[in-house]
């Protein structure tokens, strides 16, 4: 786990291909600026959309934290290499919202991917982002990775111990605990709403009742 990760848990699912509509919302609704560091340049809603489309989720993983109503306000994306020389690596990326930054969500989406891509049997992993991108580096170094400087750009590599028990059943707790806050947060909604639909009606019946009283 980061240094800098509070210790409160917080609940990290993976994303599959049903999720893809909530995470082409988030990544559209990321301010000019978060764009800009989330993808190396100032990328516009088509290439947005492009990139999502473009996400293969039978290859990557995709990790994602969803707050109460449901909305999707970080998420990482663990892509593994598809050169065979480089088989035992991935590169990590990661967004925030901006109404959820100063959480530790950024570091806990890293511990989450780095837990990940050593049970996939990952042995290095590269994390590229623009100089300026501070706070992604700041994680990288604090996990002890290299981080070399190349003008505007630099790029992380950290090295990872192979897999445990422990780290294997501890993503599987992770991820059933997070997929249970998910259902529950399903239920909430679908109760909210029905709520809502119900007071809707209510009021229907009071208005029709108060134009037959006059």
């Amino acid at each position: 786990m980061s240094k800098n990760t509070p210790s409160i848990l917080i609940p990290i699912r993976s994303l599959g291909e049903n999720h893809l509509e909530r995470i082409t919302r988030h990544l559209l609704l990321l301010e000019p600026h978060d764009r800009y560091l989330r993808f190396g340049f100032s990328a516009n809603d088509d290439q947005i959309k492009r990139y999502a489309q473009s996400l293969n989720f039978s290859r990557d993983d995709i990790f994602g934290i969803y707050n109460r109503r449901l909305e999707l306000i970080a998420m990482a994306h663990l892509a593994f290499t598809t050169d065979a020389s480089l088989a035992a690596c991935a590169e990590f990326a990661v967004s925030v919202s901006t109404q959820a930054r100063g959480r530790g969500y950024g570091s806990r989406l890293f511990d989450r991917g780095v837990m990940h891509a050593r049970n996939e049997g990952v042995s290095r992993l590269f994390i590229h982002a623009l100089s300026e991108n501070t706070a992604m580096l700041k994680i990288a170094r604090h996990a002890g990775a290299l981080v070399e400087r190349s003008g505007s750009e630099s790029e992380a590599h950290l090295f990872l111990s192979p897999a445990t028990a422990d780290t294997r059943l501890n993503e599987l707790l992770q991820e059933q605990m997070a997929q249970s806050n998910y259902r529950v947060k399903v239920q909430i909604m679908k109760f909210w709403d029905l709520l809502s639909e119900l007071q809707g009606l209510r009021n229907d019946v009071l208005d029709a009742q108060d134009r037959c009283a006059k």
